[in-house]
């Protein structure tokens, strides 16, 4: 096991691992100025993007979570790996060759490089199955792939492979490559039996499940043959670098489309998704085995930054059969999580994407999508045709089943055109499904709810405004503080948090000191005393300046405008004091309180008047 990942391979990675390129792995991007990015954060729900990327510093924050760090935290908590994990994750991507050193630490956990390990297993893995689909056993699986129109081009676009019918092809290959039992059966790719471990998968077609970065991390494989007493599709079973509920297959190939068109069609199988690319979808997505959840919805808002800005739009095509429908209800609760509108295509023959574009072409699985209807009204719809309308008691019993879904529907706009048209199928009045669905009474309490939260929101001082702002200029641009830095003292920050930060930059040293931004807030980082200080550190130094390069000017005048802010304070404490003083007859304070005051208004209108005006 090899010891510690030496400091200077760990720099090279930081440095040469651009933050926001893994970001965009898992979170659509878009410019917020100053070189900067948002997102929505990929650590906690939200309908609004307050996750910012910063490349010039190598940072990234969250403004309502509080999360943040640099691109290996990033990657860290994102996966779930230990440090050195996702260091080795970050250089096999970027090509660096890692030294490890033994000593205190080194030795670590036998934790240490596990995901590494068992993702190059999953690459050698389906390369041995690509080149198994070429050989003469595999004739039945490239023939059960011609027959359903899929191309060898198809094949390797997305992977496709076949597992030999032996109980240790894979075994012995891999063996043969360095891996052990052990690690074959933590990885989901070996069964332990009475004799050793032996392949978990034989005799089938193999789909790699890729994450969204393009690793294999597991499979989707097909029995090809009667003779299989297995379940006709069987998926990697869960390890440390697979998790079904948290896996879309096809992300790695649809996600740049899906944050461009700001679209997911989610299909329920490997060969439809497939069949949904070549026909032009590359949109499409599936679920790994498990039904759609509330992890594939996160995965879904980060990438097609699900916020109340964009339009985005989610499609799920289901069979026309009970199985699909009660698929479209658990889908449907879901949809409040969401902010894209949901819709669900149903082909009206029960034919899924790989069957429709076999029969009629990829015109039809286009015009599939595009008669796509929106979820809620396919849900009360199929609800509806559960009761016999032709009764009162049915009637009724409909109204009743169908008001939840009613009171569900995110655009308030919608909610009285849906009960209009509702109203008309069951043959009631609107007036009896707006009573039961209580819409009003949802409508009124969301209302208040919001008037509230608006009235008792803080606002945030004047001081604090421009003590945060120049703590940012101290961060983000040391060089341009010069002198003025030493000038400052903890006592000019009047809020806890700046007051501290402030205190961690003077126990880091002098900026002037350092080459770039990045070394000096890494330094600051570096001293910080608690992991609540570092993420308002971290916060500070990528939030966005006023401009996009901040000049010496600006930020000697905010640093101004904080020491005239400071100034007035001192001067309302002396005009206080010598008040008081005016009461106990003491001359001689007078004196020296009235000289302070004449001093210290003199350097207020200097900062004032540096903080407004020409002067350099």
């Amino acid at each position: 096991m090899p010891g510690r990942i030496r400091e200077e391979d760990v720099s090279t990675v930081r440095d040469r691992a651009r933050i926001e390129e893994v970001v965009r792995e898992t979170v659509t991007l878009k410019a917020a100025g100053g070189g900067s990015y948002k997102g929505l954060c990929p650590f906690h729900d939200e309908r609004s993007p307050s996750f910012n990327v910063t490349p010039s510093k190598g940072l990234y924050h969250c403004f309502s979570c509080g999360e943040g760090g640099d691109v290996i935290t990033f990657v860290r908590k994102i996966d779930a790996l230990s440090f050195t994990e996702a260091v080795e994750k970050l250089a096999g991507k970027y090509g660096i060759v890692l030294r490890y050193e033994d000593g205190p630490g080194g030795g670590g956990s036998n934790q240490q490089g596990q995901r590494t390990r068992l993702v190059e297993a999953h690459k050698v893995a389906s390369a041995f199955y690509q080149q198994q689909l070429q050989s003469p056993q595999a004739e039945h699986a490239r023939a059960f792939l011609i027959e359903r129109g899929f191309e060898p081009e198809s094949w390797l676009t997305f992977g496709v492979g076949y597992s030999p019918a032996g109980w240790d092809g894979l075994r012995t290959h891999l063996r043969s490559r360095g891996f052990t039992d052990e690690e074959m059966l933590a990885s989901g790719l070996a069964v332990s039996g009475q004799r050793g471990a032996y392949d978990r998968f034989r005799d089938r077609l193999m789909w790699p499940i890729r994450d969204s970065g393009g690793d294999p991390i597991g499979f989707g494989a097909r029995k090809l043959s009667e003779s299989d007493q297995g379940p006709k599709y069987l998926n990697t079973p869960e390890s440390p670098i697979y998790k079904k509920s948290q896996v879309l297959y096809g992300i790695d190939l649809a996600r740049r489309e899906m944050a461009k068109q700001h679209q997911a069609v989610v299909v329920e199988g490997y060969t439809d998704v497939m069949a949904c690319h070549m026909a032009g979808i590359t949109t499409a997505v599936a679920t790994c085995g498990t039904a759609f959840g509330a992890d594939h919805v996160k995965i879904l808002r980060r990438i097609l930054m699900d916020d109340d800005n964009n339009h985005a739009q989610v499609i799920f095509t289901f069979d026309g059969d009970a199985a699909g429908r009660k698929a479209a209800i658990k889908a449907f609760g879901e949809d409040q999580k969401f902010v894209a509108s949901t819709f669900v295509a149903i082909e009206p023959n029960g034919l899924d994407p790989c069957d429709l574009r076999l029969r009629s072409g990829a015109s039809a699985v286009q015009a599939l999508v595009d008669n796509r209807i929106p979820l809620f009204e396919y849900v009360m719809r199929s609800t509806i045709s559960d009761f016999d309308l032709d009764t009162a008691e049915g009637r009724v019993a409909a109204m009743r089943a169908v008001a939840p879904i009613l009171a569900g529907i995110k655009d308030p706009a919608l909610r009285p055109e849906y009960v209009r048209t509702v109203s008309g199928w069951l043959g009631m009045s609107e007036s009896a499904l707006l009573s039961e669905s209580g819409i009003s009474n949802r409508k009124t309490t969301s209302n208040q709810s919001a008037s509230t939260a608006r009235v008792s929101a803080p606002a945030g001082s004047q001081a604090g405004l421009v003590e945060r702002e120049a703590l940012k200029c101290v961060l983000q641009a040391p060089q341009l503080v010069g002198a003025w830095f030493e000038s400052l003292e903890e006592s000019v920050f009047t809020i806890p948090v700046a007051a501290t930060v402030f205190a961690t930059c003077v126990s880091a040293g002098n900026p002037l000191e350092f080459t770039t931004s990045s070394d000096w807030v890494s330094a600051v980082l570096a001293v910080a005393p608690s992991d609540e200080v570092r993420s308002h550190i971290r916060a500070m130094a990528v939030e966005p300046l006023p401009l996009d390069a901040p000049d010496q000017r600006y930020v000697q005048a905010v640093l101004a405008r904080l020491l005239e802010m400071d100034a007035g304070r001192r001067i309302a404490e002396i005009k206080g004091a010598l008040n008081r003083a005016e009461d106990g007859n003491d001359a001689q304070e007078q004196s020296q309180l009235l000289s302070d005051l004449l001093s210290l208004e003199k350097y207020r209108r200097d900062m004032r008047e540096f903080a407004v005006g020409d002067q350099a």
